[in-house]
């Protein structure tokens, strides 16, 4: 179910696991709706919420994400309220559902653990283009090309997100290096509902719907 509410009525009920999506309007993005057939660009992963803000005292949340921001390029925490003032486009929060959030629990250590390993690596511009491409991964020789083996050096936004629902218990054996930001907004690990932040009210086809496990595996 697509709702939408602005941030400050439903910042609260963020919890750590949530995803956010975001549909950009750059070049790149128009480029990756275009090849993904889908509304959505990039994904982040909410860390921390109800962090407090020294300044005016108010409470925000935290987000992970593996992307270019302010001049910075890589894996990178940033405030959430600051990501839906800067950004153009959509943006939507997933809450995690009942039986993901309570195999997150369970594995928040090894998650946490794993994501703030990651922070400050690179940004892998190379693989994201192979997992869009998913279109010739059957073909005897360019699927080669499209197909990525996973490499954890540097990530790119989808693959970061998939592998540390990976390690949350959420998701099992998936090739986080094939895994799209639509693919993980299809994983039916959701609540039945989405919520829109920001932008036109636009749907997110095939939302909560696909079985993630052995996602982008080749038989």
């Amino acid at each position: 179910m697509h709702q939408s509410h602005p941030y400050p009525s439903i910042r609260a009920q963020m919890r750590p696991g949530d995803v956010i999506a975001f549909g950009g309007n750059s070049l790149f993005s128009r480029w990756t709706k275009l090849t993904t057939r889908s509304s959505v660009t990039h994904i982040a992963i909410v860390m921390q919420t109800k962090m407090r803000d020294e300044e005016g005292g108010r409470y925000f949340n935290q987000v992970m994400e593996a992307t270019a921001y302010q001049g910075k390029r890589g894996v990178m925490t940033n405030r959430l309220s600051d990501r839906l003032r800067d950004y153009d486009g959509d943006i939507w929060w997933l809450p995690l559902g009942e039986q993901a959030r309570e195999k997150f629990e369970q594995n928040r250590t090894e998650f946490f653990n794993f994501m703030f390993e990651q922070d400050g690596k690179g940004y892998d511009i190379l693989q994201l283009f192979g997992s869009a491409v998913d279109a010739i991964d059957d073909h005897p020789l360019l699927g080669k090309i499209s197909h990525n083996q996973e490499d954890f050096s540097s990530w790119f936004c989808s693959e970061l997100v998939a592998e540390g629902l990976e390690k949350a218990g959420i998701v099992n054996n998936v090739n986080a290096s094939e895994v799209t930001p639509v693919d993980i907004c299809r994983f039916a690990i959701f609540e039945n509902r989405y919520v829109q932040l920001k932008g036109d009210k636009r749907k997110i086809m095939g939302f909560n719907s696909f079985e993630a496990d052995n996602w982008g595996q080749l038989d």
